[in-house]
């Protein structure tokens, strides 16, 4: 590893040791690392889950004024920069390396949970119209414009430094308007080190998603036995397939994969809405969709303390947490890849066409799904207590004609979502570990995203083996607070270039 040309030692050896020296406590001692990482995530959560919700927030108040405001009119790599991707290749790119496979996996699960389980302090009954409507405006919360503002401002950050102020591909990048010239090496390595360690956590809880959902499909045909041996062999399937797209270079395989995913999406998304309760799908969400935008501040704001509701904290703020702990890297590769394009797109790509997507889906699965539920046809709540929350949608895709070919192309929809985020991710962490990437030379070493792809597969493998469904919720909370930190401080400094009017200077001709 030490011969790789230009690695950052101290970018990589302090993140993948840590990681290194986890699995093997895991390993040895799995009950005594659980109980450590479940003592540390009770900890975070009890001190900042306030800080998480009021700082999303933040972010979508933030975005939502830097669209509407002169900085829209700003153009990523200057006057001249001409676009190098299609809109749509953009969006499908955007859409799949961010919360597809969440997508995937909570659609149909989350509404149930809401449903049966509503927030104490709410006073919801369970199993009501209320619950339902509730539980339908949730996922909107969870699912649209708050989890994609949490990748679209230190995306926009970071796409500004790279291009227009070319600064080097590093995190700290992101806090240009704190600085004048380059901040030192030292900051920039300890920024970089932490926040990959927090997206190998954040992305090793989605993997984890991912596989339970994958083996929940395999089911379906043939029943197989939840043991560490079959979770280790659909993680080594998905981060295998990831890695050999990763090193067809940096937008070859990812712009293929997303373009056949999102067409999927598209296409699922269609079947379950013309052949099921179309009617019950369109007036519930327009419902459940007045409620989230006129609750939007309460939802946003709502963290139990007063009430001791644990319910934010399982929740909301599990979903903040999980963002948060992928953003940092992500928007890194989201915001080198919009060059040439205005701010103003860039927010409707990265922003708005995404979060219009996720209600449409949203509506659908989970409105198809609390539908089945609430007639009696299926009782899905009982499915997911013996299968667990995986055999939701499958609970659901079932009621469909052709319902064996459906869960099969769901299935490869689902190993397919986490292989193309996963590839964009392990080469933007590959770029991190390393010296010299521009705007002309983007690639890293096959050898680091390698590591940092087999790190992620262990690490996964180890929570869904021994903590479960608790387990990726830990791994979310524990990788996302100190990008949380980051994310917050990248916000505050586009705050104030927006409001000073400095963000004139980096248009560039």
């Amino acid at each position: 590893m030490t011969e790789i040309k230009g690695l950052r030692h101290w970018v990589f050896w302090p993140p993948f040791l840590v990681l290194t020296i986890s699995v093997f406590l895991s390993l040895t001692s799995p009950e005594s690392f659980v109980a450590w990482t479940s003592a540390t995530n009770t900890w975070l959560l009890a001190h900042f889950d306030w800080l998480f919700s009021y700082s999303v927030l933040f972010f979508v108040v933030l975005i939502a004024a830097i669209f509407c405001s002169p900085f829209g009119a700003i153009r990523i790599g200057g006057r001249a920069a001409k676009p190098k991707l299609t809109l749509w290749n953009w969006f499908a790119i955007t859409l799949c390396t961010t919360i597809a496979t969440g997508l995937l996996f909570w659609g149909a699960a989350e509404p149930i949970f809401h449903l049966t389980a509503p927030p104490e302090s709410l006073g919801l009954v369970a199993g009501s119209a209320e619950a339902a409507r509730f539980a339908l405006s949730t996922l909107f919360l969870h699912w649209t414009f708050s989890p994609y503002a949490i990748y679209t401002v230190p995306a926009l950050a970071f796409a500004l430094a790279f291009h227009n102020r070319q600064q080097p591909f590093s995190l700290v990048s992101n806090l240009f308007p704190f600085f004048r010239g380059e901040p030192s090496a030292r900051l920039a390595g300890f920024i970089d080190s932490v926040c990959l360690l927090a997206l190998v956590l954040g992305m090793a809880a989605s993997l984890g998603s991912g596989v339970m959902t994958v083996l929940g499909g395999i089911d379906f045909f043939y029943p197989l036995p939840r043991t560490p041996l079959m979770f280790g062999l659909v993680c080594a399937l998905i981060v295998g397939s990831f890695l050999v797209s990763a090193m067809t270079g940096l937008m070859k395989g990812i712009t293929f994969l997303s373009s056949w995913n999102a067409r999927i999406f598209v296409a699922l998304s269609a079947f379950i809405f013309f052949f099921g309760p179309m009617g019950a799908i369109v007036t519930n969400g327009v419902s459940a969709l007045g409620d989230y935008f006129t609750g939007f501040l309460g939802k946003s704001l709502f963290i139990g303390s007063t009430s001791g509701d644990p319910w934010p904290q399982n929740w909301s703020v599990f979903y903040w947490a999980n963002w948060l702990a992928w953003a940092p890297v992500t928007a890194m590769f989201l915001g080198q890849i919009a060059y040439g394009y205005t701010v103003r797109a860039f927010i409707a790509m990265n922003w708005i066409l995404p979060s219009l997507f996720g209600i449409l889906w949203m509506s659908i699965f989970g409105g198809a799904t609390l539908q089945l539920q609430l007639s009696g046809t299926v009782d899905i709540a009982a499915r997911m207590k013996t299968g667990g929350a995986e055999s939701a949608v499958y609970a659901l895709l079932e009621q469909y004609p052709f319902s064996s070919v459906v869960i099969a192309i769901f299935v490869f929809t689902t190993f397919l979502s986490f292989v193309t985020g996963a590839d964009a991710n392990t080469e933007a962490m590959g770029a991190i570990s390393t010296r010299g990437v521009r705007a002309d030379n983007p690639g890293a070493s096959p050898l680091l995203k390698f590591a940092w792809g087999l790190a992620i597969g262990i690490v996964s493998w180890v929570m869904v083996s021994f903590a479960g469904l608790n387990g990726i919720r830990m791994l979310s909370n524990l990788g996302g607070f100190p990008a949380l930190l980051l994310v917050l401080a990248v916000s505050i400094g586009l705050a104030w270039i927006f409001l000073s009017g400095k963000f004139r200077e980096l248009d560039k001709p």
